[in-house]
């Protein structure tokens, strides 16, 4: 399969929650060239701290596929996974990650900590950085500025 960048599609969806008052925080999971699942950060809106874009994203498509792996899928997401999310990555098997914004404070892809070290889990998948990655720190410096 032919590469094609869907991180337009996870910045749709951060702006999406920008708009709804979540950090803008967006993903998606493709299969097979598809998108098979997107989401948006609802903490917020659901007051569950673990509603996180990439966990939604991943329920979604778990869903969708009906199994709890989702081997064959790469997730597109707008900032760098936190540990929880991370976590998830590794449990459900994803094959490559795509990170718009790098997160110093609390990424685990490298940003902070990182939990896809090759050889520290069962599974490690591939990582790419720089997606997007000004249009993504731009949107979440925009959201904070609009906070404070």
């Amino acid at each position: 399969m032919k590469y094609k960048n869907f991180m337009p599609c996870a910045l749709d969806m951060a702006k999406l929650a920008f708009e709804r008052g979540e950090v803008p925080v967006g993903a998606v999971i493709v299969k097979d060239g598809e998108i098979i699942a997107s989401a948006h950060n609802e903490t917020e809106s659901s007051n569950n701290a673990s509603h996180h874009a990439e966990i939604l994203a991943i329920e979604r498509a778990c869903r969708k596929l009906n199994n709890k792996y989702l081997i064959g899928c790469d997730l597109f997401v707008t900032l760098e996974p936190c540990a929880m999310c991370a976590g998830a990555i590794i449990n459900v098997k994803l094959n490559r990650v795509y990170i718009g914004a790098e997160d110093k404070l609390c990424g685990a892809a490298g940003g902070k900590v990182n939990l896809f070290e090759k050889g520290l889990f069962n599974h490690t998948p591939e990582v790419y950085f720089g997606f997007s990655a000004d249009e993504c720190s731009r949107l979440l410096k925009d959201f904070f500025a609009q906070k404070r």
